[in-house]
């Protein structure tokens, strides 16, 4: 095997230290998946705050905390469905870690197309392949060789690794990053509250308000969005976002316009040139593919787009943006 060199080493290095923090979370909820699992609780034992262990969680792994832990609770009750036949549906939702049968019998027909007791009279012999690979393995095998698949299986975790398929699930971005001081800016902003994809209701107003006052002829002109929650942990009703523009000190503004400084600092910056449905890929190319081999973790300041072009102007209505994730050392 060729020695691996100094930088591909240190990259290696990097990467591993985040899914050893990762896998510390995957260990607690194995073992503790009938308690309220919160996204502090997990996010102390990754030492990320919870808004940064969310999105790197959902990058490296591909689902959610919250997603990936009901799917491992479902999994568990279909396992000590077909294993424990003459224990109660209710005892095997709360010893899941459900609040109730009701809610627990929701979530399992939406996951196995199935209700809990068909599942458990023969269901999951008739679970589509194209179903989780537990599934399609007890399809096949009979019933002794499944119960021993089931027990080797509730035995080993899925710790994530160079060689896993959930750390090489397909991405069809790739980014280039460069890491990079931006300078403090001073915008002015109008505040969008709802679904990230209608902040263009925001950079209307902004537009109508900034045209008339000549800041787009300015000579270092910074049009961005500042995204301040993470929209798979905050209801989209909830979502904050801001559509800016810088402006010289001392602008005035009035109404529901509002000032703020985005924060110098160090940042990984990826150019990307993109169709209007694949913000969330490039971010997940820089989240997922770059960062955990940098040496960097996120740092709390904000992240956010910078706008290079109108994609109105481009031959093939592509945004040009600078992605800008803040980052610290590891």
């Amino acid at each position: 095997m060729t020695p691996l060199s100094p930088t591909a080493r240190r990259k290696q290095i990097f990467r591993q230290e985040y899914l050893a923090r990762i896998n510390k979370v995957i260990d607690y909820i194995y073992k503790n998946l009938d308690e309220d699992l919160t996204l502090k609780q997990l996010s102390d034992i990754a030492i990320f705050s919870p808004f940064h262990f969310h999105r790197l969680f959902s990058a490296l792994v591909g689902e959610t905390p919250g997603a990936f832990i009901k799917r491992l609770r479902l999994e568990k009750a279909a396992t000590a469905l077909r294993l424990n036949p003459s224990e109660s549906i209710t005892n095997i939702a709360l010893d899941c870690g459900f609040s109730s049968s009701s809610i627990f019998s929701k979530g399992f027909r939406d996951y196995f197309n199935l209700s809990p007791s068909e599942y458990r009279d023969g269901g999951y012999l008739k679970v589509s392949p194209r179903e989780k690979s537990k599934n399609k393995q007890a399809c096949r095998n009979n019933s002794q060789d499944k119960h021993k698949e089931r027990k080797e299986v509730k035995a080993s975790l899925p710790y994530i690794d160079e060689q896993s398929l959930i750390m090489e699930r397909s991405r069809s971005m790739k980014v280039a990053v460069k890491v990079k001081d931006m300078p403090a800016m001073h915008v002015a902003y109008f505040r969008h509250i709802g679904p990230y994809k209608k902040i263009d209701e925001a950079f209307d107003k902004l537009k109508a308000w900034a045209g008339p006052r000549g800041l787009f002829e300015q000579e270092n002109l910074k049009v961005l969005g500042v995204y301040h929650d993470d929209p798979e942990v905050t209801s989209e009703d909830k979502l904050h976002s801001s559509a800016c523009i810088s402006i010289p000190k001392g602008t005035k503004v009035t109404g529901e316009m509002g000032t703020m400084i985005i924060p110098a600092g160090k940042y990984a910056v990826a150019r990307v040139e993109i169709d209007h449905d694949q913000f969330n890929e490039a971010w997940d190319g820089v989240l997922g593919d770059w960062l955990p081999e940098s040496g960097f973790q996120p740092d709390d300041r904000p992240c956010y787009e910078l706008y290079i072009n109108d994609a109105k102007y481009h031959p093939e209505g592509k945004h040009i943006v600078d992605i800008c994730e803040p980052i610290k050392d590891l």
